[in-house]
């Protein structure tokens, strides 16, 4: 048992991790401790019963080992308890189909109109200019989606670290006004699928349509690429399920496995507690708290605008 540095929610934690038949583990929680692959997004377990035999067989200290199918494997076919996990995705044919036919009406003038209005989409180097490029929207706002944006004030440095761990598979594009950098996208292959790793741009030129214009890029090097889905992380609603929404992604429902490989982990999914207490909040009572937490950091991010 050994240790691993990633990334949760913008910051770097120190997790737990073991290798097992070739895959490395990383393990998350304290009373419950759950293992999942670490890049679950990019390898498949393709004979679990083998895995799970090995897990117990080594000892390793977790209560529960969780796995899902990738994208486009939808179809459930092991026999352990299962939920669905749903992603957004697109299906790619051709970049001139998914203009036509996938686009929604309204993001479809959007993007004519950023392809007017002067912005330049283009393979990026990960260099000290792009760099302060990037310090640089990421300090524009404390608050994006109405959330702490994870990325506000970390140094140059931190961001080098941070965002160079995965280019050996990753390409990176840049959004460029006036030669100014205004966005960019993180484009990581994962076999059949291309994922959307990182996306953003300047609230200052919103009237642009920069993530449309991002979107474009990434869906022509699917095309070109001849990769078939590409896929933009979890599926939500707000206004970041809208954006999907409207730019042709859809609902895939992947069935996500949890193993118990203790007494502990068997009785915690028994009484479904394996998501914690979040997990049993009834909807209309997390949809009131999230509303409440978006309203206050709206405001406080309107607050934060006024002071500039």
């Amino acid at each position: 048992m050994g240790t691993r540095d990633v990334l949760m929610q913008g910051k770097r934690v120190r997790l737990d991790a073991l290798v097992v038949d070739g895959h490395e583990i990383v393990i998350t929680g304290t009373f419950v401790r759950t293992g999942r692959l670490e890049d679950e997004w990019y390898e498949d377990v393709e004979d679990p019963e083998r895995l799970v035999a090995s897990l117990r067989k080594n000892g390793a200290k977790m209560d529960i080992f969780t796995f899902w199918q990738r994208l486009p494997d939808i179809t459930p076919k092991f026999p352990y308890y299962f939920e669905l996990d749903s992603v957004a995705a697109l299906p790619v044919d051709t970049a001139e189909h998914w203009r036509k036919a996938q686009l929604n009406p309204k993001t479809r003038n959007l993007l004519r109109k950023s392809e007017k209005s002067g912005i330049v989409v283009k393979k990026a180097a990960f260099d000290d200019e792009f760099l302060r490029g990037m310090r640089d929207i990421f300090d524009e706002t404390p608050v994006r989606q109405d959330k702490p944006f994870w990325h506000y004030k970390k140094d140059t440095e931190t961001i080098r670290q941070e965002f160079s761990r995965y280019l050996f598979r990753e390409d990176l594009f840049g959004a460029y006004y006036n030669d100014a950098l205004i966005g960019f996208i993180f484009l990581a292959y994962a076999d059949r699928y291309a994922l959307l790793g990182q996306i953003l741009s300047k609230i200052e030129h919103r009237d642009k349509a920069t993530n449309n214009a991002l979107i474009a890029r990434a869906v022509e090097v699917c095309d070109s690429k001849r990769i078939p889905y590409l896929v933009y992380a979890k599926w939500d609603e707000g206004s970041l399920g809208h954006f999907k929404r409207q730019n042709g992604f859809e609902k895939f429902d992947l069935p996500r496995y949890y193993v118990p490989l203790t007494l502990k982990g068997r009785l915690v999914l028994t009484l479904g507690l394996h998501h914690g207490l979040v997990g049993i909040m009834p909807p209309r009572l997390k949809d009131y708290l999230i509303s409440v937490r978006n309203r206050w950091y709206s405001g406080k991010s309107r607050t934060a605008a006024t002071r500039k």
